[in-house]
């Protein structure tokens, strides 16, 4: 068995090179790994036509058409979503951001296009109403490893029967930026709420408020209208931070001020009365 990941990367202040966690299970194991730096370095041997299959799983590295056909079952990949839907980069924070009530793992054989391949397995699982990034992230790993497992028994006996995706029902999982972070007080509070549970823990949704800026990790919606302006402070209280959007009330719960750590917004506005005094709206704290 061999093991391909990426190289070594800087980590931690010290900037010290650090294997991946892929890299660091594989030495464990005592498998042979390697970590090419080019799709041109993978398989220069041309070892990869005595293995079976080759699995692919969020690698970083486009595999070109003639390392695809090497595997004696070709490559497939354990993809993140209900192909069609959500093909690319980020399957489970678009998931959640554009509030679907369900996701789940797909196995599918790669092809030169971009999660175009056929489906050989799929499995279903709930997008929770308070789900993060993280958590369906973990949900759908735990999954993905099962769905896998099945998957790989059947390939080799030819019970499997590869299903084509549906093309005109693919949507895109584009790559997330830092710049969508910045919460956008005309949206509706909906999807700010569903925004902030997508980007946790990464990138992290943020806004500028009386002139802090603040990382929120968590908000609730408050269906209630207001005359005030997008992105008004409207109440400040031990509730959290009340926020008018361009639809009802988006209330924030948890925050992290830049160089603190995540509190309350209770607790960050205890420590904070220059904040409350700033505030335009109805000030209910403490």
């Amino acid at each position: 068995m061999m093991v391909y990941t990426q190289s070594d990367k800087p980590s931690g202040r010290g900037k010290k090179l650090t294997a991946s966690p892929v890299k660091q299970l594989a030495q464990d194991h005592k498998l042979q790994i390697l970590q090419p730096l080019t799709p041109a370095d993978i398989d220069p041997r041309n070892e990869l036509s005595a293995v079976d299959v080759f699995i692919v799983v969020a690698y970083g590295l486009i595999l070109p058409d003639a390392i695809l056909r090497r595997p004696i079952h070709g490559c497939i990949n354990v993809h993140m979503s209900l192909l069609p839907r959500w093909r690319g980069a980020a399957p489970i924070q678009r998931a959640i951001q554009a509030g679907d009530q369900e996701t789940g793992i797909s196995i599918m054989q790669i092809d030169e296009g971009l999660d175009t391949g056929p489906v050989l397995a799929r499995m279903k699982c709930d997008i929770a109403a308070d789900e993060t990034g993280a958590s369906l992230h973990d949900k759908l790993a735990a999954l993905g490893s099962e769905c896998l497992l099945k998957t790989l028994d059947q390939l080799t006996t030819g019970v499997l029967v590869p299903k084509p995706q549906e093309q005109h029902l693919a949507t895109y999982a584009r790559k997330i930026t830092k710049d969508e972070a910045r919460l956008d007080w005309s949206k509706p509070a909906v999807e700010l709420e569903r925004l902030i549970r997508a980007f946790n823990p990464a990138p992290v949704a943020y806004t500028i408020l009386n002139g802090v800026q603040l990382r929120v990790w968590q908000a609730s919606v408050i269906e209630s209208a207001s005359a005030a302006a997008p992105g008004t402070i409207i109440a400040c209280s031990r509730k959290g931070i009340d926020i008018n959007t361009g639809k009802d009330i988006l209330r924030l719960l948890r925050v992290q001020p830049q160089g603190k750590r995540i509190m309350d917004t209770s607790e960050f506005l205890n420590g904070r009365p220059d904040f409350v005094k700033n505030t335009v709206g109805t000030v209910q704290y403490p």
